[in-house]
């Protein structure tokens, strides 16, 4: 089964799963709900959940990968609406469509956001046993806080109209991105029997995977347009914000991608399992077009 085939099947089981793990859209309150699923449906690469279930897939067991892949999801979608409203990026577009706060309003996309943030640790809790449950809250709420996840948006805000050192714009991204990029894996396999050095292995890759996810994302943003990415382009320019293109050039921006894809494939090769589908995924990354 190749790459598109084995991801088109992931992301299937993704959506059917969203379907019935969060609440339908006529739960009271009626446009709370419908503001949730509107964001958390609204397509999407699915990038961390698939790369949750391909790292479970190097080890696998037989606990439901598939909450947390949802739970994990709802983390990124709610990160998604709040860095889009007015306050942050004052985005219009994502995944093609108005952005929450433009087709609701901007109290429900602070509130739906809220929502989903809260509902995934509700998820986990709710869908498996104790001893495991409290590793992925214990590993998702680490990626997602103030250290990490929110902690790389504060160090972004304040890196605005400032020319920010290498280690600056990796500290940022490291966090912003990588974090809850290496928590999908981590929490992959922790519903397997991996040993420390499996789980310090897939954070290096996860580490790798984030930063070179961060610098295609800054190469599409400054060579792309609205009708591939499904999003605005030119974000950085406009919000004055340091890159990997703007502090490196688009060239060797792509170099350092190629290099670190190829570090994360190592790792990943080092780690064993059935690791084929991680690794087309790792490649895929680099040569993304959205």
């Amino acid at each position: 089964m190749d790459l598109e085939e084995k991801s088109a099947i992931a992301l299937k089981q993704i959506d059917k799963a969203i379907d019935s793990i969060l609440p339908p859209p006529d739960t009271r309150p009626n446009k709370l709900h419908e503001a949730m699923l509107y964001s958390i449906k609204a397509g999407g690469k699915r990038i961390r959940p698939i790369l949750l279930l391909a790292a479970y897939e190097l080890f696998p067991s037989n606990i439901d990968p598939l909450p947390a892949a949802i739970a994990i999801e709802c983390i990124h979608t709610y990160s998604l609406i709040h860095d889009d409203l007015p306050s942050i990026d004052d985005s219009d577009l994502r995944r093609g469509n108005p952005t929450c706060h433009k087709q609701f309003d901007e109290p429900t996309a602070l509130l739906a956001g809220d929502a989903l943030l809260t509902y995934a640790f509700e998820i986990l809790a709710k869908h498996y046993q104790p001893q495991i449950a409290i590793k992925l809250v214990q590993l998702l709420s680490s990626a997602s806080g103030s250290e990490h996840l929110i902690g790389g948006q504060m160090e972004d805000i304040l890196g605005e109209n400032k020319s920010l050192s290498e280690n600056d714009l990796n500290f940022i991204h490291q966090n912003k991105t990588a974090a809850l990029i290496i928590c999908s894996l981590e929490m992959g396999i922790t519903m397997s029997d991996s040993d420390e050095v499996i789980h310090a292995k897939i954070r290096e890759v996860g580490q790798r995977i984030g930063l070179v996810f961060q610098i295609i994302d800054d190469i599409l943003d400054a060579t792309s347009d609205v009708k591939t990415l499904g999003k605005d382009v030119k974000q950085d320019e406009k919000n004055q914000k340091s890159t990997y293109v703007k502090l490196f050039g688009l060239e060797e921006s792509k170099e350092k991608a190629k290099a670190i894809t190829h570090e994360a494939i190592i790792l990943c090769r080092e780690i064993g399992g059935q690791n084929e589908w991680l690794i087309q995924l790792i490649q895929m990354l680099e040569h993304r077009i959205k």
